[in-house]
């Protein structure tokens, strides 16, 4: 019998496909998902990764490039810093030139 991964798994698994200095955001993912209204489940997804390091939730953030979840990173800029570790210019809690840094599953993603 075949188990059936989990949503937050399924949300996982496509965010470790985010490349290094490239975002994404919780609706991006939801959308490749097949469930384009869940952007706020996968937010809770991404609230609950930090048990797994192997997941880049920093480069989850809101449709206009909003870093919506730092306030659930440790420390008081961790989200921004490891963002621009990784060479992304961050103003105001928010990605400057977000469309071109912008990475869409659903284009780099099998289907």
């Amino acid at each position: 019998m075949v188990k059936e991964i989990g949503f937050f798994e399924k949300v996982y698994q496509v965010a470790e496909q985010i490349p290094y200095g490239r975002v994404t955001s919780y609706g991006a993912i939801a959308k490749y998902l097949g469930t384009p209204k869940s952007a706020r489940m996968v937010g809770w997804a991404m609230n609950a990764s930090h048990v797994n390091p192997k997941v880049p939730a920093h480069r989850v953030v809101n449709r206009i490039g909003v870093l919506s979840g730092k306030h659930h990173f440790e420390g008081t800029n961790l989200m921004q810093q490891l963002l621009e570790s990784e060479g992304v210019e961050v103003l105001d809690h928010q990605i400057q030139n977000f469309e071109s840094l912008f990475w869409d599953p659903s284009k780099y993603l099998p289907l």
